[in-house]
């Protein structure tokens, strides 16, 4: 596995979300930045790939739920890179299968399905034993990508942002923590705000400290537009979503960045950010998750 995942510079948008608004606001396109493993997941999976490779590995096993970027991200760096990849599943396998999952199979990644009570144990010594006498040998990456070797790629991340972007805030959705924290670690000058994608996200907060090199207080994540939790919409969002992408000419995905966007526009509305604040948000990719919705 001496290849590598092409990277594509993405491009910042301007964006003219409130005519009385003193704040710039742009959007960094990090969707573009892969053709498949886009956004915050190739700096989640960069330094992860390169550990398998150093350690001779040529299959990843990973865990998501039925909606997960991180599967399918995983799945096609994998067939890029011409490796092996499992996929664990939280719940039963239902036909037809989701765009997700579908895409994932057909990358070559081999789904297992397990019950809910199952994957709780996930990350137990026993169930990681058990798999692997199951599967052979395997690089693990955890849920989400989230591991000391994803936050070193989102520190790197961090780094490359503020070299090329003139931003006080940045703005980003949050799933596992993961990216957050790496940016929080990199970033400690500039004001970072996370919008979560899951309900009761307040426990975020506490997977987000453990992987967080100094006692920083530059964040927080905002929990209040959720949509009704993980993968929930309703058509404010998708006409929100539509509206969005007709006047901006940026697509969003319902998941993570519709809702992230959603709510920077509330901010602003209510006067959040100081005057003449430079704000730089985040598109982390997931466009795929668009399938299934009335776009």
């Amino acid at each position: 596995m001496s290849k590598k995942l092409e990277y594509i510079v993405p491009k910042a948008v301007r964006l003219n979300l409130l005519a009385e608004s003193s704040q710039a606001v742009s959007i960094l396109r990090e969707d573009q930045n892969h053709a498949l493993v886009s956004g915050n997941k190739w700096w989640k999976l960069k330094y992860n790939l390169e550990a398998a490779a150093a350690a001779g590995c040529d299959t990843l096993l990973t865990f998501g739920g039925a909606y997960s970027n991180h599967l399918y991200a995983t799945a096609a760096a994998a067939r890029e890179l011409n490796i092996k990849s499992i996929g664990i599943v939280r719940g039963e396998r239902t036909l037809p299968l989701n765009p997700t999952l579908s895409f994932a199979e057909r990358q070559g990644m081999r789904l297992v399905y397990i019950d809910r009570e199952q994957y709780r144990h996930k990350a137990d010594e026993g169930f990681i034993k058990s798999l692997k006498d199951q599967f052979g040998e395997f690089f693990l990456i955890p849920e989400g990508g989230t591991n000391e070797l994803a936050i070193k790629g989102v520190e790197e991340w961090g780094l490359i942002l503020a070299r090329n972007h003139d931003f006080d805030y940045l703005i980003l959705p949050v799933g596992t923590g993961g990216t957050i924290a790496g940016l929080i670690n990199a970033l400690p000058q500039k004001k970072i705000i996370g919008f979560s994608s899951l309900k009761g996200g307040s426990f975020l907060n506490r997977d987000i400290e453990p992987w967080l090199k100094n006692n920083l207080r530059n964040w927080r994540v905002e929990t209040s537009f959720h949509f009704g939790g993980y993968g929930k919409v309703n058509g404010q969002l998708i006409d929100f979503i539509t509206h969005f992408e007709l006047q901006h000419e940026v697509p969003l995905d319902p998941i993570y960045t519709g809702k992230m966007m959603f709510g920077l526009i509330e901010l602003l509305k209510s006067g959040a950010f100081e005057g003449n604040s430079k704000i730089l948000a985040l598109h982390t990719g997931g466009l795929q998750g668009r399938s299934g919705f009335n776009f």
